[in-house]
C-alpha cells in the first residue's frame, strides 16, 4: 500500500531529547537521537520507501508532561509547536502536527491548543499521560475537576486527542522496583495509559462532550481485549461511577485505535471484531519502531483490501478532514 497515513510519529527538540535516552540501548542511542531530531531528511526517505504518504508528528515522551514548573512547561510546549509548524510549512503535503500542551496549567493548555489549531493548522493534540506538578511526586490526571474548562475548549474545536504513554513515577509504583525490563513499552506503558483512558471514559467526559474523540495506540493499550470483562464486572455494581453508559459504548463511539508498535495480525483481527475496522488506523511509532517492520506486516496482512484501505488511509482522512 503506497499512500498510508501514520499518526503516532515522534520528534524531539534539544530540551526534550534526553527524555528518550532510557528507551534505547547504549549502542543504538545515537541513531535514535539523530532520527528524533532530524524531522526531514531520513524521515521523508523512510516514508517514501515504505509507502507512508502523510505523517502527523508529535513530541517525544514525557517531554512537557514531565516538567514540574508550569512556566517552563508552557515555554517548551510553545517552542516545540513553533518548530513543528515551521517543518510542516516546508512539507505541507507530507506532515501534520499534534500540539504539545502544558497540562500542568489547564487554562494555558487550552490557549495553546487554540493557537495551534487556529494559527498553526494542527490536527489536534497529543499528551504523554499524566503531568507532573511542582510538589514532591505530585501528578495530575485529566479527569480532575480543574480540566472541565479545558475539555470544553477541546470539544468546541472539534479536534481529536491522542493519549500517549509514559512510565509511572517509580516512587508511586514500587511494583516495578528491580524489574526495569517490565517498564516502558514492554508493559508499564500499556498499564498506565489504559488506566488513564478508563478514568476518562468512566468520568462522564464523553457524556458531557459526546463528539469528543480519543486515540489510543498499540491496539488500544489492551482495553479492547478486556472490555467485556470490565463491563461484565461493572454491571454487578458500578460503585458510584459517574458515566451514563458502559465502557464498551465509549470504546466503540469515542475511541480510535492505532496499530503503532504492535504489528501482529491476530491482534488486529481481534480488535476489528471488537470495535470494527472503521475505528482502527495505521501508525508506526517512528523512530522507536521501523517503517519497514510496520509496512511489511500491514501491506500483506490477511484482511480485505477494503479494510486495508480504511485502516491504512481512509479512517484518518475522515477523522482529520484531510484532502
Amino acid at each position: 500500500m503506497k499512500n498510508k497515513i501514520a499518526l503516532e510519529e515522534h520528534f524531539a527538540i534539544e530540551s526534550t531529547i534526553d527524555d528518550s535516552r532510557v528507551y534505547a540501548r547504549s549502542e543504538v542511542w545515537e541513531t535514535l537521537r539523530r532520527n528524533l531530531l532530524d524531522m526531514e531528511q531520513q524521515r521523508l526517505e523512510q516514508m517514501d520507501q515504505w509507502g507512508t504518504e502523510f505523517s502527523i508528528l508529535s513530541l517525544n515522551s514525557p517531554a512537557v508532561q514531565g516538567i514540574t514548573d508550569p512556566k517552563r512547561a508552557i515555554d517548551v510546549a510553545q517552542r516545540a509547536n513553533d518548530l513543528l509548524a515551521e517543518k510542516i510549512s516546508r512539507h505541507p503535503t507530507r506532515f501534520g502536527g499534534f500540539a504539545a500542551l502544558p497540562m500542568q496549567d489547564p487554562e494555558a493548555a487550552a490557549r495553546e491548543l487554540e493557537r495551534c489549531v487556529a494559527h498553526l493548522g494542527f490536527h489536534g493534540f497529543l499528551v504523554n499521560g499524566f503531568s507532573q506538578v511542582d510538589y514532591g511526586e505530585g501528578v495530575v490526571y485529566y479527569d480532575a475537576p480543574q480540566f472541565s474548562g479545558f475539555w470544553a475548549t477541546v470539544a468546541a474545536l472539534g479536534k481529536p486527542f491522542y493519549m500517549h504513554p509514559r512510565d509511572p513515577l517509580s516512587g508511586r509504583e514500587p511494583i516495578y522496583d528491580g524489574v526495569p525490563w517490565l517498564t516502558g513499552p514492554t508493559w508499564a506503558f500499556a498499564v498506565e495509559t489504559s488506566i488513564h483512558a478508563l478514568r476518562l471514559m468512566a468520568s462522564g467526559l464523553f457524556d458531557r462532550h459526546p463528539g469528543l474523540q480519543m486515540i489510543l495506540g498499540h491496539f488500544g493499550e489492551g482495553i479492547p481485549f478486556n472490555v467485556w470483562r470490565i463491563d461484565h464486572i461493572l454491571r454487578k455494581g458500578r460503585r458510584g461511577m459517574p458515566c451514563e453508559r458502559e465502557i464498551g459504548d465509549y470504546l466503540r463511539d469515542n475511541v480510535y485505535i492505532t496499530t503503532s508498535g504492535n504489528f501482529r495480525t491476530p491482534t488486529l483481527l481481534s480488535t476489528m471484531l471488537e470495535v470494527g475496522s472503521d475505528r482502527i488506523m495505521y501508525s508506526v511509532d517512528y523512530p522507536f519502531e521501523k517503517h519497514e517492520d510496520a509496512a511489511r506486516w500491514f501491506d500483506h496482512c490477511e484482511i480485505s483490501e477494503a479494510d486495508r484501505q480504511k485502516i491504512g488511509r481512509g479512517n484518518a482522512r475522515k477523522l482529520f478532514d484531510l484532502a
